[in-house]
């Protein structure tokens, strides 16, 4: 009994018993372990390129005797065989060189297809000098035939996967894709619909325009040139266009703001490149774009302000903002107060927001000297006693009722506080030897159409 059992515990354990390979699954150790994927795929790569660069030259025998086997030539075959080790080494060590196990083949390109016909051109030209010298010479087609089909094979492991993405993004170019127009069929335009493949983008592009009719009908890539600016209207309702990709960051303001014009008819998401810049570093991608900015419709180069040659002179100098509570006004003194004045002096009726701004500016700039002063640019004298008192050096005027609707609604008061106060700080400014006046005004007393903007005409004349 004691064997019997003995044997039966055995036969259990022998069942039980792992295999190193199964211990080493279970433990999760693979024979690759500390490999890069990149690694694998170079290594698996080398061995099918082992395989593929002397299949090539036996398909080349087998095709230059009509497929048949028995056909060829037994010291053809024979020079074959014994040239296989010397050709393996050497097309492996080339291969390796040109970087062919070192590519990232999911964004193959032109680079990487010159350098395969350099590798095959290399390969194939030792193949043809050193069989030839050391076995015997072959068949004319033999060298070429070899040659082509090497290629053939190299090239389509290699891109294969490139392709295979390409037909999967196609795939999911699904009804709930984004369309997308792309306005400039130049290299921006060309990086921006690749830059979209290359990352799987939700967006698919549709059409593209461009104002050169030599361009007109033909493709890039698979997507076509329909035509001119004058054509975006039509083509955004054709191809049912969600968004407008606007790719000509070389084109002048004037013209940019043209196409601009057209392109917010179509009520379409409008995405622009920042700047001609990236031509240069070749930095253009979908992910660089922007939404349409006021300053693209300026018809023309925004003006740069130089802050720092206005922040030194107001360095060291006795400033006063009247309506420094408000909205403008505060934002002024808060950069005023960043740049060492010798006095601030804030003049507001309302005392709430002229408290407000005291608080934060004491707290944030304690060696500041400040002073807030209540009162109404209407009333003379107290304008004139503030001048006369602190003599400053310059005036920064932001006082002013600003809302259009009610000052329809009371437009004496905004004549009485907007115009008529301008004139009294104005000209306290000048009885004071004031060396900079500055005027807030705005973009409605451009051609008035309001009360509000023809008070703000009136002061700036």
């Amino acid at each position: 009994m004691n064997d019997l059992n003995t044997d039966n515990n055995l036969n259990k354990s022998s069942k039980n018993r792992e295999t190193p390979a199964k211990t080493a699954e279970r433990k999760g150790i693979h024979p690759f372990r500390g490999w890069e994927h990149w690694q694998i795929i170079s290594l698996m790569l080398m061995f099918y390129d082992a395989l593929a660069v002397n299949i090539s030259f036996f398909a080349a025998l087998w095709l230059r005797f009509d497929c048949h086997f028995s056909l060829i030539p037994r010291y053809y075959l024979a020079a074959w065989y014994r040239f296989i080790p010397f050709y393996t080494i050497f097309s492996v060590v080339v291969f390796w060189y040109l970087k062919l196990y070192k590519s990232i083949w999911r964004f193959a390109s032109f680079t990487e297809l010159v350098r395969v016909i350099k590798a095959t051109v290399y390969t194939g030209l030792f193949h043809i000098i050193a069989i030839t010298l050391i076995f015997r010479r072959m068949p004319i087609s033999y060298y070429i035939l070899g040659t082509a089909i090497q290629f053939g094979l190299l090239i389509v492991i290699r891109f294969a996967y490139r392709f295979v993405l390409l037909f999967r993004s196609r795939e999911k170019a699904n009804v709930n894709a984004t369309n997308v127009m792309i306005i400039g069929a130049g290299n921006a335009g060309q990086s921006i619909l690749y830059d979209m493949r290359r990352n799987e983008s939700n967006d698919v592009a549709k059409c593209i325009i461009d104002d050169n009719p030599n361009k007109w009908g033909r493709y890039i890539s698979v997507v076509p040139i329909v035509g001119g600016r004058d054509t975006i209207l039509e083509n955004v309702k054709k191809y049912d266009i969600k968004k407008i990709y606007i790719a000509v960051p070389s084109a002048p303001k004037s013209e940019l703001r043209d196409i601009l014009s057209i392109c917010k008819e179509t009520g379409c998401e409008l995405k622009n490149l920042p700047g001609i810049y990236q031509l240069t570093n070749g930095d253009v991608k979908v992910s660089q774009m922007r939404d349409v900015a006021i300053e693209d419709l300026l018809g023309r180069d925004q003006i740069k302000v130089d802050m720092t040659e206005i922040f030194d002179y107001l360095s060291g100098k006795t400033i006063l903002v009247a309506g420094g509570g408000g909205s403008i006004g505060s934002e002024l003194c808060r950069q005023i107060a960043k740049h060492a004045p010798k006095k601030l002096i804030i003049f507001d009726i309302y005392e709430n927001n002229a408290y407000d701004i005291q608080n934060e500016l004491t707290r944030r700039h304690p060696k500041l000297d400040l002073e807030v002063m209540i009162g109404s640019v209407r009333d003379s004298r107290r304008v004139n006693q503030i001048f006369e008192k602190y003599r400053p050096d310059v005036v920064f005027h932001a006082a002013a009722h600003k809302h259009v609707p009610l000052m329809e609604a009371s437009p004496n008061e905004a004549v009485k506080n907007n115009a008529i106060g301008t004139y009294k700080v104005a000209y306290a400014a000048m009885m004071y030897g004031v060396q900079r006046f500055v005027l807030i005004s705005t973009d409605k007393a451009v051609n008035p159409t309001n009360i509000m903007g023809a008070t703000k005409r009136l002061c700036e004349m």
